[in-house]
């Protein structure tokens, strides 16, 4: 059984911060990359950033700058230290883990920047 916790979402001012976490627990192996995606009402879900167990990185345009992705791979954990948050940026966070045999995704925690 794998569980894949995401903690740290809230509210929060424009301008301000949040630092996501998440980590994957149970029998799980060969994790290749952890990341978070993130879902606005009305919108598709889309990548927000995600990194490999070696370290490469991949950060939605949007966040450039603003989001930094770093994991610790002895703890099957990835944190999203999200810096000058915009209203744009409200939406719900999900983790997502991904094996060479499957994904994994936690339930969610939501992010709402107010202006």
């Amino acid at each position: 059984q794998v569980q894949v916790v995401e903690s740290g979402g809230g509210l929060v001012q424009a301008g301000g911060s949040l630092r996501l976490s998440c980590a994957a627990s149970g029998t799980i192996f060969s994790i290749n990359s952890m990341g978070w995606y993130r879902q606005a009402p009305g919108k598709q879900r889309e990548l927000v950033a995600a990194i490999t167990s070696g370290g490469s990185t991949n950060v939605a345009d949007s966040v450039k700058g603003r989001f930094t992705i770093s994991r610790d791979n002895a703890k099957n954990t990835v944190y999203l230290q999200m810096n000058s948050l915009k209203p744009e940026d409200t939406a719900v966070y999900y983790c997502n883990v991904e094996t060479w045999y499957r994904t994994y995704w936690g339930q969610g925690t939501q992010v709402t920047v107010s202006s």
